[in-house]
C-alpha cells in the first residue's frame, strides 16, 4: 500500500509555510507558492503535488499557467472554482507588478529636505510629536516611525525604541525630528540632552545619526547645520 504523508507530518522544514516562516518567500519554488495559495490538495496528492504537475502541464511556466481558465484548472482533481480563481489572481496580480514601477523613496540627505517632507505632518499639531526617519545609506527614506505624541513642551521619547525601529529596518543612516507648538525654533535642554543620548545610541550601534531637526510653522533649526551632530 501506498501511504502519502499529509502536508502536517512532513518536516517541518519541508512544510510550504513554515518554510516561508524560516527563509523567506526566495527559497521556495514556485510549486511550493502555489501550494500555500490553494491550502489543500486532494486525498490522493498533497497541494505541493498537485501544483507541480499543474506546472509541469504548463512546462513550469507562470506565464503559461496565467493564460489557463478557470474551466481549464477546474479540470484537475483537488481544484475547485474557488482556488482556481485564488491561482489566476496571483498570476494576474504578478502581471500588474512587473508594470508599475519601484516606488520612489524621497532623498532626506539634507536638514531642508527633512523639514520639507515633515512639515505637513506637523504644522498643525498643537502638541509634540517626535519622529524617527530611517534612511538606506543613499539617504533615501525607508520608513518614518512616530515615536511619541502629547505634551506643549516636551515629549517623553525611549531611546530603545528608536534603535530597534532602526535595526529593525535595516537602516544604516537616522535621524530625529519633533515639533515645537509654541513656535521657537531655540532647542531646549532636554532637546540637548536627548540629542547627546540618541547619538551615543547611534555610535554604539554603528548607525550613522544624521541630524536633530525641530520643526515649527515656516522656521526649522537642525542641529546638523548648527554643527552640534
Amino acid at each position: 500500500m501506498n501511504y502519502k504523508l499529509k502536508i502536517s507530518e512532513w518536516a517541518e522544514e519541508d512544510r510550504p509555510r513554515e518554510k516561508m516562516m524560516s527563509l523567506g518567500a526566495e527559497a521556495l519554488s514556485n510549486a511550493e507558492l502555489l501550494a500555500i495559495l490553494i491550502g489543500s490538495g486532494s486525498t490522493k496528492e498533497s497541494a505541493v503535488e498537485l501544483m507541480k504537475r499543474i506546472l509541469a502541464d504548463c512546462k513550469n511556466n507562470l506565464n503559461t499557467l496565467g493564460k489557463m481558465t478557470i474551466q481549464d484548472l477546474c479540470r484537475y482533481n483537488g481544484i475547485g472554482e474557488a482556488k482556481a480563481i485564488t491561482i489566476l489572481a496571483a498570476c494576474e496580480l504578478g502581471k500588474r507588478r512587473q508594470m508599475e514601477s519601484p516606488e520612489e523613496r524621497p532623498d532626506l540627505g539634507t536638514a531642508t529636505r527633512i523639514y520639507n517632507h515633515m512639515h505637513p505632518v506637523m504644522q498643525d499639531l498643537d502638541v509634540e510629536e517626535f519622529w524617527v526617519l530611517l534612511m538606506n545609506q543613499h539617504y533615501r527614506l525607508i520608513k518614518k516611525v512616530k515615536i511619541s505624541h502629547g505634551g506643549i513642551t516636551e515629549t517623553a521619547v525611549d531611546i530603545r525604541i528608536i534603535i530597534k525601529e532602526a535595526v529593525l529596518a535595516n537602516a544604516t543612516i537616522l535621524a530625529v525630528c519633533h515639533n515645537h507648538p509654541s513656535g521657537g525654533i531655540t532647542p531646549s535642554k532636554q532637546d540637548d540632552n536627548l540629542t547627546n543620548q540618541i547619538h551615543q545610541a547611534c555610535q554604539l550601534m554603528r548607525i550613522h545619526f544624521m541630524d536633530h531637526v525641530i520643526v515649527t510653522d515656516g522656521l526649522y533649526y537642525s542641529y546638523h547645520e548648527s554643527g552640534r551632530v
